[in-house]
């Protein structure tokens, strides 16, 4: 897989977080506790949070990435 095509997916990924969780915080002050759109926007967050991490680690074990930082 080229680099920045993983460079791009990890990025795609920390979008529609940030975008889930834009919207539950849009949700709760539009809706005031009235619906679940709340709290579906921030399951969503959650599971795509703990999916790019699983994502990550399993990249890492298969070696498509390696990390590097500071001190290496």
């Amino acid at each position: 897989m080229n680099d920045s095509l993983k460079t791009l997916l990890i990025i795609a990924f920390l979008i529609m977080i940030l975008w889930n969780l834009g919207a539950g915080l849009y949700y709760l002050l539009v809706d005031k506790g009235q619906s679940k759109r709340t709290v579906n926007a921030l399951t969503r967050r959650i599971g795509l949070s703990v999916l790019l991490v699983l994502i990550i680690i399993v990249s890492a074990k298969m070696g498509w990435i390696q990390f590097h930082g500071v001190g290496r």
